[in-house]
């Protein structure tokens, strides 16, 4: 990858020095967190301390956490810092209940910039890129994140934010935006408003930075191909590790890099939350190495994923983790069977004639579930009857569970420039 090039993504002599950085991170957050009454009480509860942490393994006897120990600090759970040096906060988008609210002291502001830089960089950005942002502003971090990583990265910002079709049109070809940060549910929104207005012949974009939600390869590779890009990188984070930017894909699209020296990841089993063999999916659990206002010990992200072994094709020294497949507490269960939007991603993804848009619609009628998965395809007649029964097979062979395909035409299907919610369980 040729890391001595780049300005923002942080240079490791070897594997043994990113683990001493961590394992120097992991004590600095111990001994900073008990600063938090909370975390003193949590920590003396189960007798640990710094100077226990004697390497890596030793992680697993710190205490975990979880969002609803920052719902239950509301509204600044975690504060590890004196109330007058907190400088920002920012809320998840979570719609039940209190929000989770997370407060940022100076430091943390800067490093939300910096592991947004080191994106940028990741992405194969430069400083003469034009960086055109899609994402909310507001409590929400991805906007703020988006527009000061790419400032701090030197790059010219255009930041529009959600929505606004027409303008983002407009900015695409007057302001020759050669990268556009969004949902993958607007980056196939503006590929298919880009193509009904005939800009792409006069637009210079090459690259998107999309993440916030799953987004199948046929997603994928229809907005790229909509759009013409050189390519696309799936960006990871939650607002809890800053926000956007915690990991993003290099160009050979195995795994999410993190930054090792922001981060310290687990990945364990969701019941047992005991540590999975190398390469087993888990949830991701996460702790902070340089957080100030609210730091992160052992905090469950409900993320399911897989740490990618061995060395990226790219050269970057950074641990990798596959990309996510779905949150365990989104899980649905039908007729007994756990489902996750990313299993019918991965048959439409399968299916001939399907297109990468869907909706599944879960029903109990007569004492039964009926899923009725609605997609949408170009073909029709007989070939659209084909493409449904395939589908059906596809699903029944992953899942051992029948459903209902319903296809649909193409664009019947609501688009958002959001996050789209895909499953709606119509049963309680």
């Amino acid at each position: 990858m040729g890391v001595r090039k780049y300005r923002f993504l942080p240079r490791f002599k070897d594997e043994e020095a990113i683990l001493r950085r961590q394992l120097e991170g992991v004590r600095w957050t111990v001994r900073h967190a008990r600063a938090s009454p909370w975390y003193k009480a949590r920590l003396d509860a189960a007798g640990a301390h710094p100077e226990d942490i004697r390497s890596l393994d030793d992680v697993r006897r710190l205490p975990l956490s979880s969002a609803d120990d920052l719902r239950a600090g509301y509204p600044l759970p975690l504060l590890s810092i004196p109330e007058r040096d907190i400088v920002r906060v920012h809320a998840s988008s979570g719609t039940t209940g209190k929000r989770k609210i997370l407060a940022y002291s100076r430091r943390d502001v800067d490093n939300f910039a910096l592991q947004m830089a080191r994106c940028y960089e990741m992405a194969g950005l430069t400083a003469v890129d034009r960086i055109q942002i899609a994402v909310g502003y507001g409590l929400w971090t991805a906007g703020a994140g988006f527009q000061a990583g790419s400032e701090l990265f030197g790059a010219l910002t255009v930041p529009v934010g959600p929505g606004n079709l027409d303008i983002h049109l407009q900015m695409l070809e007057d302001m020759g935006t050669t990268c556009f940060c969004a949902t993958a549910s607007m980056a196939l929104l503006m590929a298919e408003e880009a193509e009904r207005s005939g800009v792409l012949d006069r637009i210079k974009l090459r690259k998107i930075i999309f993440g916030s939600e799953t987004c199948s390869d046929k997603m994928r590779a229809s907005f790229e191909s909509g759009l013409r890009l050189t390519g696309s990188y799936d960006i990871g984070g939650m607002t809890e590790m800053y926000g956007p930017g915690a990991s993003i894909e290099c160009d050979a699209r195995q795994g999410l890099h993190y930054w090792p020296d922001l981060f310290y990841m687990e990945i364990v089993h969701p019941d047992t939350l005991e540590p999975v063999e190398a390469g087993e999916t888990g949830e991701l659990v996460v702790t902070s190495l340089c957080k100030e206002a609210a730091p992160l010990i052992r905090y469950r992200t409900h993320d399911l994923t897989r740490f990618v072994v061995g060395d990226c094709p790219c050269g970057a020294p950074y641990p990798r983790i596959e990309r996510l497949i779905g949150r365990s507490d989104d899980m649905i269960k039908v007729r007994g069977i756990n489902i996750f939007p990313a299993h019918i991603e991965e048959a439409l993804t399968a299916t001939t004639h399907a297109s990468s848009e869907y909706q599944v619609m879960i029903d109990h009628v007569s004492g039964k579930d009926i899923m009725t998965v609605f997609f949408e395809t170009a073909v029709t007649g007989d070939e659209r009857l084909r493409t449904e029964k395939e589908l059906h097979g596809i699903i029944r062979a992953k899942l051992s569970l029948s459903v209902v395909p319903k296809a649909v035409d193409i664009g019947d299907l609501p688009r958002t420039e959001k996050k789209t919610k895909r499953i709606f369980d119509n049963r309680y």
